[in-house]
């Protein structure tokens, strides 16, 4: 019932949300009704199990499991799949299918939109319709689950597990949600690295990008990792510091300052915290901190440069790393760029007991 009201919440999002009224599945008279449909059904995922609602895993366990673990959360299957697909590093591609009938009678179904895990190769299989005999077809009810190992799509020996789930006004079936597993061979894209090291010596070769955040007030790099990069980068400093002074303090949110900081290394200063100091609230924006990484992957794809960073988030700016993570998974790592997440050795336990 919440996914309901948060799809319908969700069509306020699109201009054209007074023109008619819409209900999940489309009406039939528009053919491309149900790409609408399927944004919101991605939108009302986002509202009932948002950024930072799971923490990141190395591995999911089968469908059975996670379909206990969503009954935890109290939310639908469809929005806890699509949230737990985006936090793993396994290679995996979430899908959502609905059933079509053909002209003879005949169902099959049709997969309406795919998520895919940061490891997960790059596959678009919107609209594709999913082979014959598949377990797909077995889910004939809300609730029952199949898996077997199948052939999809060029791909071989793909572990394919899946639920029924609501069906749409209308539909006689029931749609099905579910989780293609890839062996760790075929995945196409590296997942985000955590070492433990100094992120502004970076061990990786060629060009990389070292990411700090920053304030929208800062004149200079003050707290944090930024203060470390002002001893060891003044110059690039220096640069920050003229360039913040020009850009309207209402501009700042979202912007990225990129720096020469040697022969094959750049420094970005993030713009995604809004003051500084003391604060009853988070001053992470995370919305803007997005905006700066897509500025990062821009300037890393055209440098052909790898990503580092520290766990952005944690400091003074009140935030959460998981939900950093996430959107750096997003917007980074699904587009091919290399991230490393570089945090401090811990500390030796005798070392903190006369610290």
């Amino acid at each position: 019932m919440r996914f309901s009201i948060a799809h319908e919440i969700a069509h306020a999002l699109f201009p054209d949300v007074g023109d008619a009224p819409r209900h999940r599945g489309g009406d039939g008279s528009d053919p491309d009704d149900w790409q609408l449909e399927m944004l919101c059904n991605l939108a009302a995922a986002e509202f009932v199990m948002p950024m930072g609602s799971l923490p990141p895993r190395n591995q999911l366990p089968t469908i059975e499991e996670l379909i206990k673990e969503c009954r935890r959360f109290d939310v639908s299957v469809e929005a806890f799949l699509i949230r737990v697909t985006k936090v793993t590093n396994e290679p995996i591609i979430m899908f959502c299918a609905s059933p079509t009938t053909g002209p003879r009678g005949v169902t099959t179904y049709r997969i309406d939109y795919t998520i895919p895990s940061s490891t997960a190769p790059n596959l678009y299989l919107a609209s594709r319709a999913i082979p014959e005999g598949s377990v797909v077809y077995e889910c004939t009810a809300i609730g029952y689950t199949d898996h077997t190992v199948e052939n999809w799509f060029g791909y071989e020996s793909l572990t394919i597990e899946c639920v029924g789930i609501p069906r749409y006004p209308g539909a006689q079936h029931p749609r099905v949600a579910g989780l293609i597993r890839f062996l760790s061979s075929t995945a196409g894209r590296q997942g985000m690295k955590l070492v433990h090291g100094d992120v502004l010596d970076p061990r990786t070769p060629g060009e990389k990008i070292i990411c700090q955040l920053v304030n929208d007030q800062a004149r200079t790099w003050g707290g944090g990792v930024a203060r470390s990069t002002a001893r060891r980068y003044p110059r690039p400093q220096e640069s920050f510091s003229s360039w913040i002074t020009s850009v309207p303090r209402a501009a700042r949110l979202g912007s990225v300052h990129f720096a020469q900081a040697g022969r094959s290394t750049t420094i970005a200063s993030l713009v995604g915290q809004q003051g500084y100091g003391p604060s009853s609230s988070p001053r992470i924006r995370y919305v803007a901190l997005a905006e700066c990484f897509e500025k990062v992957l821009a300037y890393a794809l055209r440098h052909s440069a790898s990503v580092h960073m520290p766990r952005i988030g944690e400091g003074q700016s009140g935030g959460s790393w998981e939900t950093v993570a996430e959107i750096v998974r997003t917007v980074l790592v699904n587009n091919g760029v290399p991230v490393t997440v570089h945090e401090l050795p811990p500390r030796r336990a005798t070392a903190e007991l006369f610290a």
